[in-house]
């Protein structure tokens, strides 16, 4: 198949290159379409009890969603601002599809007691289709922003999706300006030529298109979340540098024994090529786990970055093939070291793990374990506008209410609905679980309680509320929804699929590190090192975030909890990711046990000829994960923290030490399989050609 695939792109290289052009520009064309149909509802469920609710109250209320609007910085009674914040209140209530606007020097509770900031509320009319509704926003923002105020900010409600993506585009746009210009020096430095280091970056812009491609096209059929730009961007153009850095080392060596440029991207394809093959399968696998989850965000986020690994492999099978065909003769071959110099530092790393593997494998077994101690504490929330920089409109509301009004001020309510046939008793219970419930009643027999928690909206006040409304409610017909009702439902949601979701990757993880290595012991040892090292990584993020050591330093604060899209992400990610460095080392492995016979020569020369790989593409990829960093977002900075980790963590201490040193406690056992399976993947498997021996490329030189 790889050497079909070869053939097709050699064979007629500004072909294949045209193509993927016309993919570029319908990537970045139509592709980035996609910003402007972005969604914020991460935490909800189908068919989950707080989803059948929301729906219920869809169907019935005439009343819709509602953003907000804060006016502050002078004082608010001074009547040249009175006259302003009333007319606009005026015009709002008479707007198209507004259905209402209190008068906040009227209403109690939306004055400060300072007299330095006031609230204007504005209730959308229910029904409203995306157009409409878009049109009621712009209308109501633009209207509030002429209010000549010191502060004036308006978010909240349909408002606040339509700014998160409007600062996804400027994050993603930022990063891209500062990743780019550092991988190509990297690149620059690894390589020694701008040909050579310009091939990874144009494989990576691919990624970028197919990023955005695939998201716009699944954007036609779901929801998809905000998170979703910053994070298939990032593993994008992350992954696509993985590849083709592995492509062209590869090649250059090639170059060294032939000088037949098509020849040498023929058995490049044939060797690296499998090697991407299996690391852009695997990847993919792991977040095949995100779909057992019936969460819309989580399914989404699955099939959407699955779809740009696999652009990213597919770049690198096809569209690098055919460059190196066109372009390849100009770059040049990789230098010749005397015998014992080529990766010797890695070589040494290697003799000093497999000397000592019971030492080396519990000293870093242990110093993994310590970091990861922080998960059993973690905790997850759906956050607030904290998590945003302080430059954002959404924040800077946020912070002017904190700073003017009681606290509690604005906090979503946990909502109950009440549906016709509900006992008054029990009505009247849920009732007093809140002294300040607003009730309202709707057609058809339906109530409405809105229950204000002590606390913020996602806190364990207001979790432990609804639980407490539904163990009273017992057989009634009573529902609870909100942004309480959905966090407690999306985690039980993870709590009960979780176990399939490792069944699942797990098992496909094993399947293909067997049809990989042939071993059914080193994907057992694979994924248990894997695991540490992915608990490492994510117990930093909790020490970092939730419990806010270090915190400020990225831009954030201690938030408490974690963002509840961080933790299913950073594990299916990570996962994917750690599995691109171990088939980089498990090649190079296999490679020299089918010539030589020999486990620990296996080790060392494996670890030798892909080390710097390894760490090259893991520098690379912490640079593409640091430049996302910049954005600020509290989610975005702990994925990025988690994956930045998880890919260091993993490409040293990892595969550097642990790797060998687990290795060379399982021996000859390591390439073990029984018959059956072994006879099956001699039949099946996809396997790699004969190499020259060393003694055999010298002598070529």
């Amino acid at each position: 198949m790889l050497a079909t695939i070869a053939r097709a792109s050699t064979r007629r290289p500004l072909t294949v290159i045209g193509l993927w052009l016309l993919f570029l520009l319908l990537g970045f064309g139509l592709g980035t379409g996609v910003f402007g149909r972005l969604s914020d509802s991460v935490p909800d469920v189908p068919g989950t009890e707080s989803d059948r609710a929301a729906v219920h109250l869809d169907g019935i209320d005439p009343v819709g969603e509602s953003i907000t609007a804060v006016v502050g910085g002078t004082a608010v009674s001074d009547p040249g601002l009175r006259a302003q914040v009333e007319a606009a209140v005026a015009d709002l209530r008479d707007a198209a599809g507004i259905a209402a606007v209190p008068d906040p020097y009227d209403t109690p509770g939306l004055l400060a007691e300072d007299g330095q900031a006031l609230v204007i509320p504005v209730t959308l009319k229910g029904g409203l289709d995306d157009e409409a509704e878009e049109k009621v926003l712009d209308t109501a923002s633009d209207r509030i922003h002429e209010i000549k105020a010191p502060e004036v900010h308006v978010s909240g409600g349909p408002l606040l999706g339509q700014q998160l993506g409007e600062r996804a585009q400027e994050d993603v746009a930022r990063a891209e300006i500062i990743s780019l210009p550092v991988v190509l020096v990297l690149l620059l430095v690894i390589f020694g030529g701008l040909r050579a280091a310009g091939l990874p970056l144009l494989v990576a812009v691919s990624g970028i298109a197919g990023a955005f491609l695939a998201l716009f096209g699944f954007s036609q059929f779901t929801d998809i979340s905000v998170y979703a730009i910053q994070v298939t961007t990032m593993l994008g153009l992350g992954l696509a540098v993985d590849y083709a850095l592995l492509m062209v080392v590869r090649f250059r060596e090639e170059r060294r024994t032939t000088d037949d440029v098509v020849e040498a991207v023929h058995r490049t394809v044939a060797r690296a090529g499998r090697t991407v093959l299996f690391s852009g399968l695997t990847v993919a696998v792991s977040l095949t786990g995100l779909l057992v989850f019936p969460s819309t965000f989580l399914r989404s986020m699955g099939l959407a970055v699955a779809a740009v690994v696999v652009v990213d492999m597919l770049a690198a099978l096809t569209l690098l093939p055919a460059l190196l065909a066109r372009f390849g003769g100009k770059i040049a071959p990789a230098r010749t070291k005397p015998a014992g110099e080529e990766g010797r530092v890695f070589a040494r790393l290697a003799r000093f793990a497999t000397g000592r593997p019971v030492v080396v494998t519990a000293a870093s077994a242990i110093a993994l374990l310590v970091l990861a101690l922080p998960v059993t504490g973690m905790k997850i929330n759906i956050g607030d506008a904290q998590q945003l920089p302080s430059s954002t409109e959404a924040r800077q509301l946020d912070d002017t209410v904190e700073a003017h009004f009681p606290p509690g001020t604005g906090v979503s309510p946990v909502t109950v609905v009440l549906k016709p046939g509900t006992d008054p008793a029990t009505a009247d219970r849920i009732r007093a679980l809140s002294p300040g419930a607003e009730s309202r009643d709707l057609p058809g027999g339906t109530t409405v309680l809105n229950l204000r928690p002590g606390g913020s909206a996602d806190g364990k006040e207001a979790t432990e509320l609804v639980q407490r409304v539904r163990d009273i409610r017992g057989d009634e017909p009573v529902e609870v929804t909100g942004v309480a009702a959905r966090l407690v439902d999306f985690r039980a949601m993870l709590g009960d699929r979780a176990p399939w979701a490792a069944v699942t990757v797990l098992g496909g993880i094993f399947l293909l590190l067997f049809a990989f290595t042939g071993s059914v012991l080193i994907p057992l040892r694979t994924i248990v090192t894997t695991l540490l090292s992915l608990g490492a990584a994510l117990g930093v993020v909790v020490w970092v975030f939730q419990d806010g050591h270090l915190a400020s330093v990225l831009g954030s604060q201690e938030l408490g909890a974690l963002s509840l899209t961080a933790p299913p992400l950073i594990i299916a990610i990570a996962f994917g990711l750690a599995m691109d460095y171990e088939l980089f080392i498990l090649a190079r492995m296999r490679e020299t046990w089918l010539r030589t016979g020999d486990e620990r020569e296996a080790v060392i020369t494996g670890l030798r000829r892909s080390g710097r790989v390894v760490s090259c593409a893991a520098l690379l990829l912490a640079v593409v994960f640091g430049a996302f960093m910049t954005g600020g977002f509290a989610p975005i900075l702990q994925i990025g923290l988690g994956l930045t980790l998880a890919v260091l963590i993993d490409a040293t201490l990892v595969r550097m030490l642990l790797v060998p040193a687990t290795m060379a406690l399982l021996g000859r056992r390591a390439w073990w399989a029984p018959q059956r399976l072994r006879r099956a993947h001699d039949r099946f498997g996809l396997h790699e050609e004969a190499q020259p021996t060393e003694p055999e490329l010298t002598k070529q030189h």
